[in-house]
């Protein structure tokens, strides 16, 4: 005699709602989950039209010569200076200007990381917000943050922030 085995059918799962709670996790994802904000400069770039663009000449004196190299060293002026000291040689070059004719020309080698770049422009800005936090304390006794527009234009124009950007002599094809 032969066994005859029973066939047995598998029953089916129920799957008709697998798709309204992926749904649902997928929401609950993107909700609960953060994005990377990118980081950006707040920048007015020339015109396009090479015409548009004002050609000045500057007194030497006047500019304050910023480098990052290839190995993220900074330099001011041609000397070497650390993340902490270029806050305060920029604070130092634009109090002591009497005329709003300054400018800060800042040159970055191709190779230099992101991160030193976002620094230096951290340490510029931070040093223009002490220089201008010290003007309104003095003029209207409040921090420049607190002041009224009108205010604000006024240390503006004592300490508009005037930054040039440039690229190294490596990138043009000279040679350093």
């Amino acid at each position: 005699m032969m066994l005859r085995r029973k066939h047995r059918d598998v029953p089916e799962l129920n799957t008709t709602s697998t798709a309204d709670i992926s749904f649902m996790l997928l929401v609950f994802f993107l909700v609960t989950s953060s994005m990377n904000s990118d980081k950006g400069l707040g920048r007015r770039l020339p015109p396009v039209d090479e015409q548009q663009q004002e050609q000045r000449d500057v007194n030497r004196s006047n500019v304050l010569q910023l480098k990052i190299d290839d190995h993220d060293v900074m330099f001011c002026d041609g000397k070497t200076v650390t993340w902490q000291e270029l806050q305060q040689e920029v604070e130092t070059f634009v109090a002591s200007r009497q005329t709003d004719r300054h400018i800060i020309a800042v040159e970055t080698d191709r190779k230099a990381s992101y991160d030193a770049y976002f620094e230096m422009q951290n340490a510029i800005v931070a040093a223009y917000r002490t220089l201008r936090d010290k003007m309104a304390l003095r003029q209207y006794g409040h921090r420049y943050s607190q002041c009224t527009e009108a205010e604000r234009e006024v240390i503006r124009q004592r300490y508009p922030q005037r930054i040039a950007e440039g690229v190294s002599t490596a990138e043009k094809g000279g040679s350093r």
